[in-house]
């Protein structure tokens, strides 16, 4: 029997023997991992971009790219300003001021740390270089930790 009518008996034989929904079921889940494996770089870059997107609203330029707002919009349309907008952008600010003290501490607690392991002689090297990773990578080198 060749390879191919080897496959033709097969799916006869899966036809006509799976019950219909254990089939569609099959069918479903084939359906639904083929963009899986189509979207996972797409998001993986949107991952991505998004741990630089929050590494740059900690950076003086956010700050400054707020005020060039604010400004704006205090010179283009004066009249909306009012309580609401003022509470829109004190938020904003506030945001920034917290974003930009987390990442501080952040950078200083990863420095403390990145010292600590060059002493620890036991330590592995790739953890000193985790916090370039993205969120989720970060996450599975603590579980990895964790379980060691």
């Amino acid at each position: 029997m060749t390879s191919a009518a080897c496959v033709l008996h097969a799916t006869a034989r899966y036809v006509f023997s799976a019950p219909a929904a254990q089939r569609r079921h099959d069918e479903q889940r084939s359906l639904v991992r083929a963009p899986l494996n189509v979207a996972k770089p797409l998001m993986d870059r949107f991952r991505h971009l998004l741990t630089e997107l929050g590494v740059l609203t900690a950076r003086p330029i956010a700050f400054v790219v707020f005020f060039i707002y604010a400004a704006a919009w205090v010179i283009l349309d004066r009249k909306s300003l009012n309580w609401h907008s003022a509470a829109t952008l004190a938020t904003w600010a506030m945001t920034l001021f917290i974003q930009r003290a987390e990442h501080r501490d952040t950078q200083a607690i990863h420095a403390k740390l990145d010292e600590l392991l060059k002493v620890h002689g036991e330590a592995r090297n790739s953890l000193m270089t985790l916090d370039d990773e993205d969120a989720e990578e970060v996450e599975h080198a603590r579980d990895e930790v964790k379980k060691a």
